[in-house]
């Protein structure tokens, strides 16, 4: 099997003492693991970084056997943030909750271009706005949809009432409160929780946490 794709980098980790294992979530092909040798290499190094839009050329023997991954940088994403906490860790939490909760092979153009445009607002002053809606964006496309706006306080998930939070009946490009933005990813991380995580017996990343733990 060989294709090549266009695709954003949601996790890595060491494969040996030159290489390194990647998932990446790409546009036609959805998520997709691969070996990239040489991939601890200075030169290549930079390329690597949760987040970053990459070209990927794939190329595999066999269903059940490892494919690999050769590597192109299309756009630093990552690097243009690191003097910025909150927007890398960011990046980091809405990776790792793709790269968990996606399937393998799965393709889905809509929380692609979702994703996309999340990254492409992370310059803009109300980013984290971005970052909520993306969110809700991701629950309704993996399976749980809800009308917010016909319940003015709270909605029932799993037998539990939750409180709606403000932000779902405002307009995206208000300028949210600390109190707002710390209601808002409670509210979405009980979604999460309730819908995927927990039924799946998931562990939530540390890196949504850690966002959430900036405005708390």
């Amino acid at each position: 099997m060989h294709w090549q794709d266009e695709g954003y980098l949601l996790s890595k980790h060491n494969y040996n003492e030159n290489s390194i294992i990647i998932d990446a979530f790409t546009l036609k092909h959805g998520k997709y693991t691969g070996i990239v040798y040489g991939g601890t290499s200075r030169k290549q190094k930079q390329n690597f970084q949760i987040g970053n839009k990459i070209l990927i050329n794939y190329i595999s023997k066999g269903e059940n056997r490892p494919g690999y991954f050769n590597i192109e940088l299309i756009k630093p994403i990552a690097p243009l943030f690191f003097d910025d906490k909150k927007k890398t860790i960011s990046i980091l939490s809405a990776s790792s909750i793709l790269k968990i909760l996606l399937p393998d092979s799965q393709v889905n153009e809509k929380i692609y271009y979702s994703f996309e445009n999340f990254l492409n607002n992370l310059s803009e002053d109300i980013w984290i706005n971005s970052y909520i809606f993306w969110e809700l964006s991701l629950i309704k496309e993996l399976g749980f949809e809800h009308d917010y706006f016909n319940n003015k306080e709270t909605i029932l998930v799993n037998d539990k009432s939750i409180k709606i939070p403000k932000i779902l009946t405002a307009k995206k490009s208000v300028i949210l409160s600390k109190n707002e933005i710390i209601e808002a990813l409670i509210f979405n991380k009980r979604l999460f929780f309730e819908n995927f995580f927990a039924p799946n017996k998931l562990k939530f990343p540390l890196s949504r946490n850690l966002l959430e733990n900036y405005y708390s």
